[in-house]
């Protein structure tokens, strides 16, 4: 399997290796990578995966994805990461149901307590073979909006050859997601807090990428969702989600995915190419709703930092989804020229762009809905779900939940992917509840701890004299 760039003609592009991209991130020219072609996994494959543990089903999928790590090698990579004593249970992502067709996919029962954990800890395993194969040490440069971070240091912390510079929107996440950055003190973690927004953060990092002599100079890696094996390794528990939820061959589902950085459901797109019987991807929003716009309208216009609100479910207090590049390559017929021009040009010339009407019309055959939430919603939602089964969910996942019961189909069960658990977001859950959520008591005073951090302004050049003078 070979890689291509989402901004290159196809005249012009040169195919990668998996474990080239893997150490890459952000292809030269500015785009995402993507495989060639999406592996088509039909009916008889699925009845053979239905029943495998979790770390089996991802060695299957990925394998897919990855030739050019030994099938072994990479069977001990899945086997090491998906185990009961990182993510606390052999399902790894267990499926609760809430009612009959509405049901729950556990994804926060990582290190972290986010479903970020689930391809990080990848990530993590596969930076440190790879580079232990070819000898060489890493850089990693990342934005987080709360829970990419937090995910990432814990899989990097330690690792040999790896050092991470985080950034963070100061004063942007809650206290218990500051406090499980800030309190690590491993030499090879640095936290960078932004004056700024994620965006801004975000787009910092898209800047030192495209600094391709500091990148190579300083060997850049990145852990957000535009590194492809990140996403690659989301793609596993849509397989594993479906697998619950059903009995056998034919059955189609629906996800609802909580989404603001479009990686989480990127991953959904990927599944559903793939074959994965999903009928609709239901994409919920916060009170920023620049991917809902775009799939109610054509338009897609990110907004500015002054724009972006500051919301209770801060993780998605996006504006600019990096991710959401891959489906308009797809969405257009992967031509590489169109997605550049819109991406490239019309974004930075105009700040938005519109799909011509055929194009838009095209969305419909990708399954995609999309809806939002807001603050009051969330409430709502939160009390309605604790009061009818007994269930404490967090922000994001009520978002998902809440747009989830607007697009429900009788007849099709609906699978929300829960984001986090409830103590990452303790004050709304109080402001919902009147309780305080539970939390693992290896986590309980985590905000008293001490916290290392450096305060920066949104400044890229800022950012590379830091990282020249920590690598």
């Amino acid at each position: 399997m070979k890689y291509i760039s989402t901004r290159s003609p196809a005249a012009e592009q040169t195919p990668r290796g998996f474990s080239d991209i893997l150490l890459e991130g952000l292809a030269p020219d500015g785009g995402l990578y993507l495989p060639t072609h999406y592996p088509v996994i039909g009916k008889a494959t699925l009845a053979q995966w239905r029943n495998l543990p979790y770390a089996d089903l991802a060695f299957e999928i990925l394998s897919l994805f990855i030739d050019d790590i030994p099938a072994d090698d990479l069977r001990a990579i899945a086997r090491k990461t998906y185990t009961r004593e990182v993510f606390g249970t052999d399902a790894i992502v267990p499926l609760k149901t809430l009612q009959p067709g509405l049901h729950l996919e556990a994804l926060s029962n990582g290190p972290t307590l986010a479903f970020k954990d689930m391809a990080m800890q990848l990530l993590g395993n596969l930076f440190e073979y790879e580079l232990g194969r070819r000898g060489e040490t890493l850089n990693i440069l990342g934005a987080t909006s709360g829970d990419t971070g937090s995910a990432a240091e814990y899989a990097m912390r330690g690792k040999k050859g790896v050092n991470v510079f985080m950034l963070s929107p100061l004063g942007r996440m809650s206290p218990f997601q500051q406090a499980q950055m800030f309190s690590l003190q491993d030499a090879n973690i640095h936290n960078l807090a932004v004056e700024g927004v994620f965006d801004d953060c975000q787009d910092i990092v898209k800047a030192v990428s495209n600094d391709l002599a500091f990148k190579r100079q300083h060997k850049i890696g990145t852990v957000n969702s535009i590194n492809w094996a990140r996403l690659l390794a989301q793609v596993v528990y849509y397989f594993a989600g479906y697998f619950q939820a059903t009995k056998g061959e034919g059955e189609r589902v629906t996800f609802a995915v909580p989404s603001g950085n479009f990686g989480n459901i990127c991953a959904g797109h990927v599944a559903r190419m793939m074959g994965l019987p999903i009928k609709r991807l239901v994409l919920a929003t916060n009170e920023n709703r620049v991917l809902d716009e775009f799939f109610r309208t054509g338009t897609y216009r990110p907004r500015a930092s002054a724009e972006t609100y500051e919301t209770s479910s801060p993780s998605m207090d996006i504006s600019k989804a990096s991710n959401f590049e891959r489906f308009v390559f797809d969405l257009l017929g992967r031509d590489g020229a169109v997605t550049h021009d819109l991406f490239k040009t019309q974004l930075e010339q105009h700040g938005h762009f519109t799909l011509a009407p055929g194009q838009f019309e095209r969305i419909a055959a990708y399954g995609f809905q999309s809806g939002h939430s807001t603050h009051a919603d969330r409430l709502a939602t939160i009390r309605d779900t604790f009061a009818r089964f007994g269930t404490m969910i967090d922000t994001h996942t009520a978002d998902g939940l809440k747009v989830a019961h607007d697009f429900a189909e009788a007849d099709v069960p609906m699978i929300v992917l829960e984001t986090a658990l409830p103590v990452k977001f303790a004050d709304t859950i109080v402001e919902a509840l009147g309780r305080e959520p539970d939390r693992p008591a290896a986590l309980v005073g985590i905000e008293q701890l001490p916290k290392r951090f450096e305060a920066m302004p949104a400044d890229a050049e800022r950012i590379k004299r830091f990282i020249a003078e920590h690598a």
